[in-house]
C-alpha cells in the first residue's frame, strides 16, 4: 500500500509527522512488515530524531546552520546556484548530507520507533512549503 503525505512548513526546522504515519497504518490494518519514506524534494531531508527535548531540533538546525551557511556569507562565495535566494544552494547541500528515505520496520500495525523516537521533515528552505512524503509500506 501506498500513500503520500503533504507536510507544510513554515521555514526552516523539523517537523514531526509520526501521528500522520501511524494513523495511516492502522487505517489502512497493515500488519508487519516495512514502511519506506521518500521525501519528493531536494531542498528537505528526513529524520529519525528524539521528539521528547524541542532542544534536540534547536541545536540540530542550529549545527547545520553553521556547517552550511547561507550563500550570501562571506564562507560561501563559491557557490554558483544562487538564482533562487541565498538559502537554495545551503538547501541542497544540507539534503545531500541529510537522508531523503527511510526504511522502518512495523509489527502488529505499529511503527517500531523507540521510545523517544519521531519521524520528521527537515526543512531547509526560508519560506513556508508543501512537502510531499511518500509513503510505502509492504
Amino acid at each position: 500500500m501506498q500513500t503520500v503525505f503533504t507536510v507544510s512548513t513554515d521555514g526552516p526546522g523539523l517537523i514531526e509527522f509520526t501521528p500522520d504515519v501511524a494513523r495511516w497504518l492502522v487505517r489502512e490494518g497493515a500488519g508487519d512488515g516495512l514502511l519506506t519514506l521518500f521525501v519528493r524534494h531536494t531542498s528537505c531531508s528526513l529524520l529519525v530524531q528524539e521528539n521528547a527535548d524541542p532542544d534536540v531540533q534547536r541545536d540540530l538546525y542550529a549545527y547545520l546552520s553553521r556547517l552550511v551557511p547561507p550563500a550570501d556569507d562571506p564562507s560561501m562565495t563559491y557557490l554558483r546556484h544562487t538564482l533562487e535566494g541565498p538559502d537554495d544552494m545551503p538547501a541542497h547541500i544540507k539534503a545531500a548530507l541529510l537522508p531523503v528515505s527511510l526504511s522502518i520496520p512495523v509489527s502488529g500495525g505499529k511503527i517500531m520507533l523507540g521510545t523517544w523516537q519521531g519521524i520528521y521533515l527537515f526543512e531547509h528552505r526560508a519560506h513556508p512549503h508543501r512537502r510531499q512524503v511518500a509513503a510505502h509500506f509492504s
